[in-house]
């Protein structure tokens, strides 16, 4: 097996290997042509970062600055957003659903290292997959380690540790971060209320004028 099929497979690998510094290098080109789009040519930003991941929906929107490792295993679905100082180590594959928001500083870390030292400083490591649903908000500062999964439908509060998987349907917050409470209707007809209260005040705005 090849460093990156090792590197891709969970397995331990070594990331001084000419397929992976290319795959570095190609990161390190697309990260600076985007530090140097104009700020105001977000379609001319969002067209590289489509290109840095592996896939990206419509309507998602990465603010600068980001980090990545590699950016090819990256893929997000549709109006996802990652507000500013966001980094994503993609060595293993990070999976992200649709109508996801991150918070700023967030993130979500797939590498793993030994911990024997010496087994560490032969420049041994692995990588284990991040998978994330859709409809979840991340609060800043959220940290999301190795072989997570983060169910639909969640809510994870600020500075939060995700080290074990978290269910559909969850406020989750803490260092390790844990479940506090389920996502319930009247959670949803309360913010419908609220939402219902914000566009009636703006049709009476619109209306006086």
């Amino acid at each position: 097996m090849s460093e990156k099929a090792r590197m891709l497979s969970g397995e331990l690998y070594v990331a001084d290997d000419a397929e992976l510094r290319e795959g570095f290098n190609r990161r390190r080109r697309l990260l600076h042509e985007i530090s140097q789009v104009a700020w105001d040519d977000i379609d001319g930003r969002m067209r590289l970062f489509a290109e840095l991941f592996g896939s990206m929906g419509p309507g998602a929107y990465v603010e600068t600055p980001f980090h990545c490792d590699y950016g090819f295993n990256i893929h997000v679905g549709k109006n996802f957003y990652a507000n500013t100082g966001c980094i994503f180590l993609d060595v293993a594959p990070i999976t992200i659903g649709d109508n996801v928001f991150f918070g700023p500083r967030v993130g979500l870390y797939t590498p793993y290292h030994p911990i024997d030292a010496g087994v560490r400083n032969a420049g041994m490591e692995g990588g284990l997959p991040i998978t994330i649903g859709s409809d979840v908000w991340f609060g800043g500062n959220v940290t999301v380690c190795p072989n997570v999964t983060i169910g639909s439908n969640v809510v994870i509060g600020a500075g939060s540790v995700v080290v074990r998987d978290i269910p559909d349907n969850s406020v989750a917050v803490g260092n390790p971060c844990h479940v506090v409470r389920a996502i319930t209707d009247d959670d949803r007809r309360y913010w419908e209320k609220k939402a219902d209260q914000y566009r009636a005040a703006k049709a009476a705005d619109e209306s006086r004028k």
